[in-house]
């Protein structure tokens, strides 16, 4: 049967469609923070700041008035973001720092030169991330994602913990996952380095996170230090790039499938912003966010014999004690 007009029937039709799924995707990211919260006068640290959410919570750090320090590992992509961040917020006061979650000895030299220039730290906010990578460990032998996700971060924040005390009331932001609810503990072999389960070995990652947040809160209780774990959702971002959707030709049929789903990093950087600036989250002890409202996070998650586990292997681990001596040490004439 002959149709007339097919060609401008189909085109309506995908219009429609298009439409309806931008809209479904804007409501499915949920609501932005607040605009009018001020973060004048703060001093932030972001890891992970060059792309993604953490690149787009900069720029919202930015907006509002904030100094801001970007902790990345790539110094050139760093320059890149950091030169188009100041330009759009005219913001004059962010600044590139290298630090390699990686790398411990990366991690020391990144607080030891952040602690010659600047006396305070308002917010730290532990975003930097990676996901489902091949097998591999970093430069101190640990598994990649817990590395990365989990020991750099706990190191990273230690280190920086008596100048958030110092500059109290302040707040440590922990970014973690839906994953973490998949996520186990493998006491037993916590490194993977007998049989290696990329999915599982993230699970774990985010897991760690929030049994961080939860042994982080407790034992700064009645410090002035706030610490927050926050979900900010499925994001597109370049976290994903190791998965089959983004590296092989079914991107084309799997990525579709899954980005109406998906929150751009500016949505995505809402629930940081929430984290860090907002009056609910000031009364945070660890306390898990989705959506800017706190969330039961997993069983697992809730176990505080295995938060102090944690704790002490990652203090073995980090050799956290000698880092801190090695910290103290005046520096070179």
């Amino acid at each position: 049967m002959w149709v007339p007009n097919l060609p401008v029937t189909v085109l309506s039709a995908v219009a429609a469609t298009a439409g309806a799924v931008c809209i479904y995707k804007d409501r499915h990211s949920g609501p932005a923070f607040e605009r009018s919260v001020s973060a004048e006068g703060k001093t932030v640290i972001i890891t992970g700041a060059n792309s993604g959410i953490g690149q787009a919570s900069v720029w919202e750090f930015a907006r509002r008035g904030a100094k801001v320090f970007m902790a990345c590992r790539d110094m050139e992509k760093c320059e890149a973001a950091r030169r188009e961040i100041v330009l759009e917020t005219n913001n004059k006061y962010v600044y590139c720092r290298p630090c390699d979650l990686a790398s411990t000895a990366s991690i020391v030299q990144f607080v030891k030169t952040f602690k010659q220039e600047e006396p305070k730290v308002h917010i730290l906010v532990n975003n930097a991330g990676v996901m489902e990578p091949p097998a591999g460990v970093t430069s101190d032998g640990f598994e990649t994602q817990l590395g990365v996700n989990h020991l750099g971060h706990f190191l990273l924040t230690n280190l920086l913990l008596d100048t958030l005390k110092a500059t109290a009331p302040s707040r440590v932001v922990v970014v973690s996952s839906s994953a973490h609810h998949k996520g186990h503990i493998n006491k037993e072999d916590l490194n993977f380095s007998q049989k290696y389960d990329a999915a599982a070995a993230y699970n774990q990652s985010k897991l760690a996170n929030v049994l961080f947040a939860r042994e982080l809160a407790a034992k700064t209780m009645d410090t002035g230090v706030t610490v927050v774990a926050v979900d900010p959702g499925l994001t597109d971002t370049e976290l994903k790039r190791h998965l089959p959707m983004s590296k092989s030709i079914t991107r084309f049929v799997i990525y579709p499938l899954f980005w109406p789903f998906m929150k751009s990093p500016k949505m995505a950087a809402q629930a940081i912003l929430h984290a860090a600036l907002g009056d609910d989250t000031g009364k945070s002890v660890g306390d898990y966010y989705v959506d800017m409202k706190v969330a039961a996070p997993s069983a697992e998650a809730q176990d505080f014999e295995l938060a102090k586990w944690l704790w002490r292997v990652s203090d073995k681990w980090t050799r956290l004690a000698q880092q801190r001596a090695e910290l103290a040490k005046p520096a070179a004439a």
